[in-house]
């Protein structure tokens, strides 16, 4: 399974579109930090949408998905697509953390699941911008293709978490409220 996900991703690195690598790029470098999704939840938790704690839980997802991924990386290990000489090389620089696994696949995998859960109508928008988002990785050469899939798996996991937990609590305020 591993040689297969060595060789996909240097298949992809190897057969990148020249055009589409600042594309790539930018969307990668949208990724970063859960930005693109709390500026979302800004837009989505508005006035129009009536949804206040939205942008909340969506900061909430990102730290929770950003110390997850970051905690799976430290304990796993995994070193990063090696650097290849003559080209291609990747096309950010390469981050000083493990690979495994991807932690902009893993926030924004949890985001969507979020932000789909809340406006159920954007769903399949939300998640073809987490997956452009997480394929984006592989493609600049800083990923494996396994790593944006656990990643992937892992984000959706902890975006169902932080919703149900967040259902959990309100639950309880109620009970609390309602008891005084």
């Amino acid at each position: 399974m591993v040689s297969v996900d060595h060789a996909l991703q240097e298949w992809i690195v190897d057969h990148r579109i020249g055009v589409l690598d600042p594309l790539l790029e930018a969307i990668t470098l949208a990724g970063s930090f859960g930005l693109i999704w709390l500026a979302l939840a800004i837009v989505l938790a508005g006035p129009m949408w009536r949804r206040p704690t939205l942008a909340a839980r969506t900061a909430a997802t990102i730290l929770v998905a950003e110390a997850a991924s970051g905690g799976l990386k430290e304990w796993l290990g995994r070193d990063r697509p090696p650097l290849r000489d003559p080209e291609p090389e990747p096309l950010v620089s390469l981050p000083l953390t493990s690979s495994f696994p991807s932690g902009h696949a893993t926030v924004a995998f949890a985001c969507a699941t979020v932000l789909a859960l809340a406006v159920p109508r954007l769903r399949w928008p939300l998640f073809a911008l987490a997956a452009l988002i997480a394929f984006s990785r592989v493609y600049v050469g800083v990923h494996y293709p396994l790593d944006v899939l656990a990643g992937a798996v892992l984000g959706v996991t902890l975006g169902f978490a932080v919703r149900y937990a967040g259902a959990g609590i309100r639950r309880v305020a109620r009970r609390i409220e309602a008891s005084s």
